[in-house]
């Protein structure tokens, strides 16, 4: 298969959250702002590059028995640099993604993308899998950022869009809320997917 079109598969195609319904606690939890979306979807995405050409790089070298302990290990490392580095140089989004930021670790979408892809496959068409896995993790977080902070807030990127007097539509900020959006979403996608096959 050539890069593009694995690159293009990853977005698309296996989007990972709107088609293969993985690594969802974080699209629910951290998406009622537009700036923790962008914040988490490049930490997933840089930590999906790095742990798929780590894991393609040792996958001769790990034994079958201990991989998922093994592909755990080089995630978490790469997870502890983004911590480091949020902690140090932006603390408020450290703040802001809380608990969701260590728990990248065992976040399915990028296990899923070690085990599924970056084990079987070399270095580089892992590198294009993990970027083009994580900039379809990123088009669902803010697609879902977007909404929810725009109609829950009436602002976008913390500054205001509708007049300060809005109320805000309180649904779009509550857990229940990006349960129906996240469906609406997935069924709105899978439509196109459908009609563009």
């Amino acid at each position: 298969m050539s890069l593009g079109k694995v690159f293009t598969n990853s977005i698309f195609k296996n989007n990972p959250v709107f088609m293969q319904m993985i690594g969802l606690c974080s699209v629910l939890a951290i998406t009622t702002a537009v700036t923790s979306a962008i914040a988490m979807g490049i930490a997933v995405t840089f930590v999906l590059i790095c742990s798929n050409a780590v894991v393609s790089l040792l996958r001769n070298f790990i034994p079958n028995n201990v991989r998922i302990p093994a592909f755990i290990v080089v995630i978490a490392a790469f997870v502890t640099i983004v911590e480091m580095v949020l902690h140090a140089y932006s603390p408020s989004i450290y703040n802001a993604l809380g608990i969701f930021l260590p728990l990248i670790v065992v976040n399915c979408c990028i296990l899923g993308e070690a085990e599924g892809f970056a084990y079987q496959n070399k270095v580089v068409p892992s590198i294009v899998d993990g970027l083009g896995t994580g900039i379809g993790y990123s088009i669902a977080v803010l697609c879902m950022a977007i909404i929810r902070e725009f109609f829950g807030y009436g602002t976008l990127l913390d500054m205001q869009i509708l007049p300060e007097a809005y109320p805000g539509i309180g649904i779009f900020t509550s857990p229940a809320g990006a349960f129906i959006l996240l469906g609406l979403l997935i069924a709105a996608y899978r439509s196109i997917m459908a009609k563009r096959a």
